[in-house]
C-alpha cells in the first residue's frame, strides 16, 4: 500500500486530484497537507473525509516542524507539491507571499523529503518527489510555437518567478542529491472546485449575478486549456511510470482567446439558464502588468514516453465545467462570503 503526501489537496487541482485517486485506486493513503487558506476548502473534499485511507492536517509547507513530523509518523512514498500561492494579481501586490510559499515551502518539503528517504547507498527505492508547476515559467510565446521541455525559462510575474524558483530548486536536488524527483508544467486548468478568482467560475458567478465582466486588455490573450481531471491523469501516469529527474509539460492543443472563453459562458447561459444574460455585460479593464499573450504546450514528450493524451476536449469540457458550477450555486456562494469577498468586490465591482 503506497503513502501519498499531497499537499494543497483542499485547493482545486489538490481536491480533483485526490477524488481522481480514490476513484482510480483502492489500495493507497492519502495524507492531505493544507493550510486552508482561502482558496482551500475542505467542503472540496466531503466525499472523502471519514474515509479510512484518507487523513487531513491542516498546515503550512514552510513548517519545518509539522513537516518533518509528517515524514517520522507515515511510511510517505510519494511526495505530490500543489500547495502554492497562484493568483497572478495577488502576486503583483503581495510578491513576498508568494516567494515565501512557492520557493522556501518547496525547500521545506524537499529537505524533510530527502532527509527520510537518503541512505548510505542514494535514496530508498520506490520514493518520488513531484513538483506541480505551470507553462507561465516559460515567459510568452508569439502567434507561432509552443513550449517546450527545453524552453528556455522567463517568467514575467511574481507568481510564475517564484514558481520558476521552485522548479529549479526541485532540479538542483536530483542533479546535486540525485533525490528522485519529477517537475509537471500544465497548461491552465479549469473544471470543479476551481475558486473563483479565475477567469471560468468568476465569468460564471458574475453572469449569475448580473455583474460586469472583467476582461483584461483586449481580451486576446490566449492560453492552452486543460481539463483538470486529464491534469490529473498525467500526474498519475508520471509518479508510476516518469523518468527519474525529467520535467513534462501538460498541455492538451486547447488554445482559446480570453473573450471566446468569456462568450462561450455568455451564450451558455444565455440559452440555458437566463435570456437576459448577454454580452452586454463584458467591461474591459486595464491590462494586467506584465501579461503574457499567448502559452502553448507541445504535450509530445508525456504523450510518447507514458501514453498520456487529454480525454476531454475544451468543447465537451466547458460545458461540463458549467453545468457542475450551475448545479453547486450554494458552494460557489460560501465560498466567496469570506475573507474572499471583501478581496472580490475591490477587485472587480468597483472597476
Amino acid at each position: 500500500m503506497k503513502t501519498y503526501l499531497v499537499t494543497g489537496g483542499a485547493g482545486f487541482i489538490g481536491a480533483n486530484f485526490v477524488h481522481y485517486m480514490f476513484k482510480k485506486y483502492d489500495n493507497i493513503k492519502l495524507i492531505n497537507l493544507d493550510k486552508l487558506t482561502y482558496a482551500g476548502n475542505l467542503e472540496n473534499l466531503k466525499a472523502v473525509e471519514n474515509d479510512s485511507r484518507y487523513t487531513f492536517v491542516q498546515g503550512d509547507i514552510c513548517d519545518k516542524s509539522l513537516v518533518e513530523k509528517l515524514f517520522k509518523d507515515y511510511d510517505i512514498d510519494y511526495v505530490v507539491n500543489f500547495a502554492a500561492e497562484s493568483h497572478v494579481d495577488r502576486s503583483i501586490r503581495e510578491p513576498e507571499v508568494f516567494v515565501n510559499t512557492n520557493v522556501l515551502g518547496t525547500v521545506t518539503l524537499l529537505n524533510a523529503a530527502k532527509n527520510a528517504w537518503q541512505t548510505d547507498d542514494g535514496f530508498k527505492e520506490g520514493k518520488k518527489y513531484l513538483q506541480v508547476s505551470t507553462d507561465e515559467v516559460y515567459g510568452s510565446l508569439g502567434e507561432t510555437g509552443y513550449f517546450t521541455e527545453t524552453t528556455p525559462l522567463d517568467p514575467h510575474s511574481p507568481y510564475s518567478s517564484s514558481k520558476a524558483g521552485a522548479d529549479l530548486v526541485v532540479k538542483a536536488y536530483f542533479d546535486t542529491y540525485k533525490m528522485p524527483i519529477n517537475i509537471t508544467r500544465c497548461s491552465n486548468n479549469y473544471g470543479p472546485y476551481q475558486f473563483p478568482e479565475k477567469l471560468i467560475p468568476l465569468i460564471i458567478n458574475n453572469c449569475l449575478n448580473k455583474k460586469p465582466l472583467p476582461v483584461y486588455g483586449d481580451g486576446l490573450n490566449i492560453r492552452d486549456w486543460l481539463y483538470v481531471e486529464d491534469h490529473c491523469k498525467a500526474i498519475d501516469m508520471v509518479i508510476n511510470k516518469g523518468r527519474l529527474g525529467e520535467v513534462y509539460n501538460v498541455g492538451g492543443h486547447n488554445e482559446r482567446t480570453n473573450i471566446h472563453i468569456v462568450k462561450t459562458v455568455i451564450k451558455y447561459i444565455n440559452e440555458n439558464v437566463d435570456d437576459s444574460v448577454t454580452e452586454d455585460l463584458i467591461k474591459y479593464v486595464e491590462d494586467r502588468k506584465g501579461h503574457d499573450r499567448r502559452y502553448g504546450i507541445d504535450p509530445t514528450k508525456i504523450r510518447e514516453e507514458l501514453g498520456w493524451e487529454p480525454e476531454t476536449m475544451y468543447e465537451e469540457g466547458i460545458v461540463k465545467t458549467i453545468k457542475w458550477y450551475l448545479n453547486n450555486k450554494d458552494w460557489m456562494e460560501r465560498v466567496t462570503s469570506g475573507e474572499y469577498k471583501k478581496y472580490y468586490n475591490k477587485m472587480y465591482e468597483n472597476k
